[in-house]
């Protein structure tokens, strides 16, 4: 039929050619319904809008079309604008191996046209320039043999008809005409969720209407903005393209072009993507982008057609992507990186691969200093600190902007492999770094928050530089002084005040009160040496001394501190008087210690100058934890030595020993005005009490050598006290006796020396009181022996004719000038003067007989026992009319003795109540039983 007879495009000579070809082979017809088959019921059974809408977007050509979706009469229509229908079109309709497209092409009526098959088995296509129609009930009737062998189940797009009715809509160029199999229902709703995603992916089309609804594409900038009923959504895109090389295309006349454009949802984000081919394919993607790519797909349309030239399309792809990461503001881009994860598909396994290498070595992440680099070549802090990354942007390289640190950045930047900087690569990095100590500063504040609340950064912390107020730079915070004035002590480790920041104190620091700055090996060994040069450095560093000594107290070792004196020279300040101190008055002329220099001490309070070391009275020297005696006291050693354990504490007074001789009235008399002093005077077992007594004179005699005039019981061994203006008390606690002692070897010494004295006057009863007290101390304490003692007599005699009286009955035979008796130990006495015991040189016998009687027998001792409730011995006594006994060659009258264990008494009160003590071991009651044998009454007991 020709085009004027209602044929327009030819139909007849294509049906003509497909019935031909059936008839003649019959397994043609079968497999074209069987083709057709597999496109209705696989292939395209849910891809009808995007054939419609890839056909209308070919028709459009180069002014984007528009394609219009309605309803009527109970079939599908699809309008849109474009190139009309013409002859090659309808043959590509009819035939399901034919494609009319270009090479560029989306999808122009071919293949794709079999998805209207999902819904009708009659469609029609009509244009300005005439239609045509399909139709299985027409294809039945013309093969019905072959439709009956197949169960009245034939191609529907095979055969084609022209068709005369009205054209498309007005300002429409054609229009697809759908009978629908069934109810229309919910079909204009699937393709109006459709519709945004076939204008993003066609940019053919610039208008989609369904219904009553319809929405608008537009790109401006990169920028793709769809906008519908439920207002504007944008779309970020970038695109790239060019021919596909020539190996891949080998045997093509002209060789196709590939495109790829990458698509991000400006607005939202995207989940659940597929790869569009660039209409949607079944190829699920797990990118935060959608991929819009001219790629091979199998015929279904649903999965790329594996091979070289889909693989070097997703490579593109792959490299392209930077484009558009690049095209976010830089605290965006990260959102765009895919995330570790399984693969949803081969494809989505072969893009993430790529688009992660790609990224990886594109420059577009932004620098702290405002360049761009690739992931491959930076490093991001691992702490978010917009401060400290602004700090460190010229001390690491390669260091990511400060918004990159935040933890929406932190799986992308893991993705990217992109090494996180520790705070100990910063402190790393941090050494030996120059700058401001404000710089320094900034950095210490950028940390602290770190610090708060990560202890292994904090501990990596303690390696950071200071910056000292001296222009030096130490490696860290430890032994560093913070919050100090600027104090001229050489090596003094003081942070410059413009860095000084609390973080300094937590990592190590010190907070440099006056007290810190005091104590500070700086500050201690500047006083150590402050005399090697004191004319250079001496004047400087005593004002800074003393200035933190104002502040904070005084320290036993700043005696060593050099201070000018008033004779122009340098001197420690130990060894340094004040000028109005009172102990100038007491010192001798030749004393070690210098005056301080008017001028010092008018400038400084007394209190500042005598804490560090000046003096201005006697020094208390004060030591709880003593190991030796090295506390520079005088004599100190032999106090030490006088103790059988080591003393547990030294409380001492320092340089007794440059006291004049005739200064100690004056001297006594200070020291009892200053509490310390006067404790360390009266101080128990106390070196300074001690050293008084032996080597403080009055009238040039030691202070133990005088008694106070109330120590009357010591009349005669010790001399009053000269008259002193210093009170009784003092006198007393510096030594001065008050009542018989001896504290150690000098005492008994000194004590022997006083009994030996013939011009002595002493009293029988001191003198037995001393020997009772030597014997008490003989084991303690050593002497030579004495050349005179005190006798019986009460006269001091020479010690070689002497004997110790050890048994009381010997004393009936030997004259009271040969005797030196004690109330304490004869055998210990004895040998502390290494004089004999009387028992060991004296030996007598009694002359005559005299009669045994037993004790009992003898009423008066009887009675006498009975008063004193005494036992009676059981045993007898040998009584004498008049006892003899021959001794030295001489007869003596004695009214008792002893010999052997034989007891012996003269018939008299004295020679029995002797006996019958030294019997029944109550020797001290023996005047007691001569009273009672004598007249044993109550009354005598009693009176």
């Amino acid at each position: 039929m020709s085009p004027e007879l209602g044929d327009p495009f030819g139909t007849a000579a294509l049906r003509e050619s497909v019935l031909a070809a059936w008839r003649g082979s019959p397994t043609r017809f079968r497999e074209d319904a069987n083709a057709e088959e597999d496109l209705r019921l696989g292939g395209y059974r849910d891809r009808l809008l995007v054939e419609l809408a890839q056909n209308a977007a070919d028709a459009a050509g180069a002014e984007p079309g528009v394609l219009r979706l309605s309803v009527v009469d109970g079939e599908l229509r699809a309008a849109n604008t474009g190139a009309p229908l013409d002859a090659a079109g309808v043959a590509a309709l009819a035939s399901l191996r034919a494609s009319s497209k270009s090479a560029g092409a989306v999808g122009q009526f071919g293949v794709g046209f079999a998805a209207v098959l999902a819904v009708t088995d009659a469609p029609r296509v009509v244009s300005r320039g005439g239609g045509v129609a399909f139709s299985a009930d027409r294809t039945r009737e013309l093969v019905p043999e072959l439709a009956s062998a197949r169960g009245g189940d034939v191609p529907v797009l095979r055969l084609v008809w022209p068709t005369d009715e009205a054209g498309p809509p007005a300002g429409f160029d054609t229009e697809v005409r759908l009978p629908l199999r069934t109810d229309p229902g919910g079909l204009l709703a699937e393709f109006a969720a459709q519709a945004p995603d076939l204008l993003l992916a066609l940019p053919g089309l610039r208008r989609v209407e369904v219904g009553a609804d319809a929405w608008e594409r537009s790109e401006s900038d990169g920028v793709v903005e769809l906008t519908g009923p439920a207002g504007p959504r944008r779309w970020l895109v970038r695109r790239d393209g060019g021919e596909l090389p020539g190996e891949l295309v080998a045997g093509v006349e002209s060789r196709p072009r590939w495109s790829v454009c990458w698509a991000w949802p400006m607005d939202e984000p995207l989940s659940g993507d597929v790869l569009h081919a660039p209409t949607p394919t079944d190829e699920k993607l797990s990118l935060p982008a959608r991929l819009i790519a001219t790629l091979p797909v199998e015929p279904s349309r649903r999965r790329v057609l594996a091979g070289a030239a889909a693989a070097f399309v997703l490579d593109r792809a792959a490299a392209a992507y930077p484009a558009l990461v690049s095209a976010l503001p830089a605290a965006e881009r990260t959102a765009l990186v895919p995330l570790p994860g399984f693969p949803l598909s081969e494809v989505d396994d072969r893009l993430r691969t790529g688009v992660l290498a790609a990224l990886r070595s594109a420059a577009w992440l932004p620098l702290a200093d405002g360049e761009w680099a690739a992931p491959a070549s930076v490093k991001v802090l691992d702490v978010a600190s917009f401060d400290l990354v602004e700090l460190l942007e010229d001390v690491v390289p390669g260091l990511l902007d400060h918004e990159l640190t935040l933890p929406p950045h932190a799986k992308a930047l893991a993705a990217l492999e992109v090494p996180r900087m520790t705070i100990a690569e910063v402190v790393d990095a941090l050494a030996g770094v120059g700058g401001d100590p404000s710089w320094w500063r900034q950095v210490y504040e950028a940390l602290s928050p770190v610090a708060d609340v990560d202890s292994a950064a904090r501990e990596a912390m303690g390696a950071l530089p200071v910056p000292l107020a001296d222009g030096r730079l130490v490696g860290s915070p430890r032994g560093v002084l913070v919050g100090a004035e600027l104090v001229p002590v050489p090596g003094l480790r003081i942070a410059h005040p413009e860095a000084a920041h609390p973080l300094l104190l937590r990592l190590g620091a010190t907070e440099a009160t006056p007290a810190e700055l005091l104590d500070s090996d700086a500050v201690r060994e500047a006083v150590r040496h402050s005399q090697d040069d004191p004319a250079m450095d001496g004047p400087e560093l005593a004002d800074t001394v003393l200035r933190l000594v104002e502040l904070a107290g005084g320290r036993p070792w700043l005696g060593e501190l050099a201070l000018p004196s008033a004779d122009g020279d340098w001197r420690r300040a130990d060894e340094l008087v004040l000028p109005d101190s009172k102990l100038l008055d007491v010192l001798e002329a030749d004393a070690p210690f210098g005056v301080l220099a008017a001028a010092v001490a008018t400038a400084w309070p007394r209190d500042v100058l005598t804490a560090v070391g000046v003096v201005d009275g006697f020094t208390v020297v004060e030591d709880d934890s003593p190991t030796e005696p090295d506390h520079d006291l005088a004599d100190e050693g032999y106090w030490w030595d006088g103790f059988d354990v080591p003393p547990t504490r030294v409380l001492g007074v320092r340089d007794l020993d440059l006291v004049a001789r005739d200064a100690w009235p004056r001297a006594l008399a200070m020291m009892a005005a200053d509490p310390a002093v006067w404790r360390a005077v009266t101080e128990p077992d106390g070196y300074t009490s001690w050293w008084l007594a032996r080597y403080a004179t009055l009238d040039g005699e030691p202070l133990g050598a005088w008694r106070l005039p109330g120590a009357e019981a010591l009349e005669g061994l010790y001399d009053v006290v000269p008259e002193v203006d210093v009170p009784a008390h003092v006198l007393a606690a510096a030594g001065v006796r008050t009542a018989l002692d001896v504290a150690d070897e000098d005492d008994a010494k000194d004590l022997l020396a006083r009994l030996g004295d013939p011009a002595r006057k002493l009293s029988d009863a001191l003198v037995l009181r001393v020997h009772a007290l030597l014997a008490e101390v003989a084991d303690s304490v050593s002497a030579e022996p004495p050349d005179r003692v005190r006798a019986l007599t009460g006269a001091a005699v020479p010690a070689d004719d002497v004997l110790v009286l050890d048994l009381p009955w010997l004393l009936g035979v030997l004259p009271p000038d040969q005797v030196l008796a004690s109330k304490g130990s004869a055998p210990v006495l004895a040998e502390l003067l290494a004089l004999p015991l009387a028992s060991e040189e004296v030996s007598g016998a009694v002359v005559g007989d005299g009669d045994e009687v037993v004790w009992s027998d003898l009423g008066a001792v009887r009675l006498a026992c009975d008063l004193l409730g005494v036992d009676l011995p059981t045993g007898t006594v040998v009584v004498h009319d008049d006892l003899v006994v021959s001794a030295e060659d001489e007869e003596h009258a004695v009214s008792w003795w002893v010999d052997g264990d034989v007891v012996h008494a003269a018939d008299t009160p004295e020679g029995l109540a002797r006996a019958l003590a030294w019997t029944v071991g109550r020797w001290d009651d023996r005047h007691t039983f001569t009273a009672l044998i004598t007249d044993p009454t109550p009354s005598v007991l009693l009176g």
